[in-house]
């Protein structure tokens, strides 16, 4: 499993870097500075969460039996899609009826943090 959350950290780092690219040089010029904001909050928080998806794979690697790590690892990738995927949408498509998905993200992540500090209380209680 810790494979998995290796390769999508990596998968996540990678569209991260490509959708900074994009937003820099193709949305630059078609963007208000307001959508273009939006646009790169999704980016970033994608980017941390890529890190956060690598970090639970190395740690998966090294407790292997810590199955909050892998409710974490789910929690962020989830928070990647509904987050930063809104996000990407509402600035590029300027549908406000997108936003309502935004906060599902949010919490995703909120719940894959919470989940990744439980299984490092556990390692310091063992």
């Amino acid at each position: 499993m810790h494979r998995l959350f290796l390769i999508l950290g990596a998968i996540a780092g990678f569209l991260g870097v490509a959708m900074d690219a994009f937003g820099a040089h193709g949305l630059r010029a078609v963007l208000d500075e307001y959508h273009l904001s939006i646009f790169r909050t999704g980016v970033s928080y994608q980017m941390w969460h890529a890190f956060g998806l690598a970090l639970v794979g190395v740690m998966l690697r090294l407790f292997p039996d810590m199955r909050l790590l892998i409710g974490a690892g789910w929690f962020m990738l989830a928070g990647i899609v509904l987050f930063s995927g809104s996000l990407y949408l509402l600035s590029i498509t300027g549908m406000r009826g997108l936003g309502w998905i935004t906060p599902f993200g949010g919490m995703s992540f909120l719940a894959g943090w919470l989940l990744f500090g439980l299984s490092a209380w556990r390692l310091e209680r063992n």
